[in-house]
């Protein structure tokens, strides 16, 4: 409702805006056709008024709360002088071409917005929650944790929580930015601000609204300019500074020729008054802020979101990139990847038996050697289950002891085993007190981790591996990937001491940590962009993180590093160009050589090109 209402204003507001506009330049062109002197400076002042008024005012009130020197006031002393000493007609046309500039440039700034606005569209309206006399359509923000909501076909989920009932398609397009649907069955999550394609859903809520995915999203892509660039915050500072002095240069123009040397008062106070059109910081203060908004839209239309422009800065200069393993290049799922068998004993069976013995359990290991056995798996043969928290588990599997476990779980029960170094999680086996084999457990690789490194390094950006897992884990890992270095065995603040030293020792560059969101936090934090991927749900991500991947793949990470880079080429493009004409045509309006016409172009004009130019960002191709 809110969005709607504001939208609605907004075109209002826009179509107000153009009728203004048309309206004076009907009048403004009529005067020409008017003889009547009277009647001709009647309808210049006329058209000045309608479309000068609004600028005049935000002048008025910028004066009101102690900011004199803006571009509102500078059109407004520029204008009003022009017609003091009687050039109405370009007095009028300046105040026009400065709507209609401004016109478009809202225009401008409205679609750049299109790409993060478009994140508002996962809001959802309403959630229809089970009672005992049937559905009930309520508000989201209404429900609380435990209720049953219902999601028909078509419809958005409206909060976060895990599915009872039915199996369907959900389009996570809009929080991803991947295309393909996800298919979801009872048991799985479910995330607020996807679509429901096919099927009904029964969801049991586990998050409150004000929780959910959906609202921290919302909230971060509505506060994605608050922070600040440096680059946006010198150039305010810069307008600040700026913007008087070409108001004492006007003041001296006008003075130094006519007291010292006699000139006449209305040609170089004429020059004085297309000086200061010229001057307007216009370009500065609309272009730049502009070109870093494109670029966090641009980021949103791929499924990454960036929490400001400062980021932006520190994303386009990458030093060094440091990596979490498991969860990050890794999927962060177990998967046998090895057994090893004495004679006699087929592999076949000692996944059974381990399986058996795992049976109950929900371990991810344990899951991953159920996984890995092709036998069904009949509960009634087993019993006298015995488990030991973080050791192993005993069991009976039709007659037979099993134990399944670490070694130090084999030797308590009396039972030695060969102990071989293996890339992984080993886990023993024996079988009526002999040992009959071992399985190894490892982390699944992401199938683009390996490109993304390269990638990185072919950037000429450093890679570093932190894990805490074990020596032999960790270098097999980052062996394969070819990081540029690798640490093993960290705990979360040995991370942080290894991120700092980087900081320390990266000259001219940003040091990145990329990490799951979750027990990276620390990290996330401290370094200059924290990435989080995978972060789907992930509040601890979301709130730790300053950029966020909205899915789990790390090419993102490189997509974000060109998009920031194309963002401050044209940010720094519009500097120099606005600069460069601001100087040229300043230095011609003192010498006369620039009309008032050209001052209009060295202002409006050159706004209008740098606005134009900002926007080439939503286009950039990653």
């Amino acid at each position: 409702m809110h969005k709607n209402s504001c939208n609605c204003c907004d075109n209002i507001h826009e179509k107000k805006d153009f009728i203004e506009i048309i309206f004076c330049l009907i009048i403004y062109t009529s005067a020409f056709f008017v003889h009547d002197v009277q009647i001709k400076v009647i309808l210049f002042i006329t058209a000045y008024i309608i479309s000068g008024a609004e600028i005049i005012i935000n002048s008025i009130k910028s004066i009101k709360n102690g900011v004199t020197f803006d571009e509102n006031f500078l059109m407004s002393i520029a204008t009003i002088g022009a017609i003091a000493i009687g050039e109405y007609p370009e007095a009028v046309m300046v105040m026009v071409l400065y709507r209609i500039g401004d016109y478009f440039q809202d225009r401008a700034v409205e679609n750049s917005k299109q790409s993060i606005a478009s994140l508002m569209d996962i809001r959802p309206d309403y959630a229809f929650v089970e009672t005992e006399n049937g559905l009930k359509k309520v508000s989201p923000e209404t429900v609380k944790i435990g209720e049953i909501i219902v999601i028909k076909s078509g419809e958005k989920i409206p909060l976060d929580g895990v599915i009872i009932e039915g199996e369907s398609s959900l389009d996570t397009s809009a929080l991803t930015g991947e295309s393909a649907p996800r298919f979801v069955n009872v048991g799985d999550k479910a995330i607020s601000g996807c679509i429901n394609l096919d099927g009904i859903l029964k969801i049991e809520v586990e998050k409150e609204y004000i929780n959910s995915t959906v609202a921290h999203i919302l909230d971060l892509a509505e506060n994605a300019g608050a922070n600040k660039a440096k680059t946006e915050k010198y150039i305010t500072k810069f307008a600040r500074y700026y913007t008087p002095i070409v108001i004492l240069c006007a003041i001296l123009l006008t003075l130094i020729p006519v007291l010292i040397w006699g000139k006449s008062f209305n040609v170089w106070f004429g020059r004085a008054l297309t000086f200061l059109v010229i001057s307007c910081p216009c370009a500065f203060v609309i272009s730049v802020p502009l070109s870093f908004f494109a670029g966090i839209g641009k980021a949103s239309k791929q499924g990454i979101l960036i929490k400001g422009s400062n980021f932006i800065e520190q994303l386009s200069k990458p030093n060094v990139i440091l990596f979490d393993k498991t969860g990050t290049l890794t999927k962060g799922e177990f998967r046998v990847s090895q057994v090893i068998c004495e004679e006699g004993i087929e592999q076949e069976d000692l996944l059974y038996y381990g399986a058996c013995a795992e049976y109950y359990s929900t371990h991810p290991i344990a899951n991953a050697i159920k996984y890995a056995c092709k036998k069904e798996i009949n509960p009634e043969i087993i019993h006298n289950v015995e488990g030991k928290t973080g050791r192993g588990v005993k069991a009976d599997i039709d007659g037979e002891h099993i134990i399944i476990g670490s070694k130090k779980m084999l030797e308590e029960n009396d039972v030695s085993a060969p102990d071989y170094i293996m890339p992984g999680t080993t886990i023993f086996l024996a079988k009526n007190g002999q040992y009959i084999g071992q399985i190894v457990i490892t982390d699944m690789i992401k199938d683009e981790s390996y490109e993304t490194i390269q990638n990185l390094k072919s950037k000429k950006i450093k890679t570093v591996m932190l894990t805490g897992d074990t020596e032999v884990i960790g270098r097999t890992v980052a062996n394969y990937l070819g990081v540029d270095e690798a640490h093993t065995q960290l705990l979360p603040e040995d991370k942080v001491k290894i991120l700092e030293q980087s900081k320390n020792s990266a000259k001219n560059g940003s040091v990145m940590f990329v990490g799951d969101g979750v027990n990276d936090a620390p990290v996330l934090r401290q370094a200059d962009v924290g990435i989080a991927m995978g972060a789907l749900g992930s509040d601890a991500a979301i709130e730790a993180a300053d950029v966020v991947i909205m899915n789990d793949n790390l090419k993102k990470i490189s997509e974000a590093i060109n998009i920031s880079k194309n963002t401050m080429k044209i940010v720094n493009q519009n500097i120099v160009f606005a600069i460069s004409i601001k100087l040229l045509f300043l230095i011609g309006g003192a010498y006369g050589l620039v009309t008032m016409w050209g001052a209009v172009f060295a202002d409006v004009g050159v706004t209008l090109l740098a606005v134009i130019n900002s926007l080439r960002v939503l286009n950039i191709k990653i």
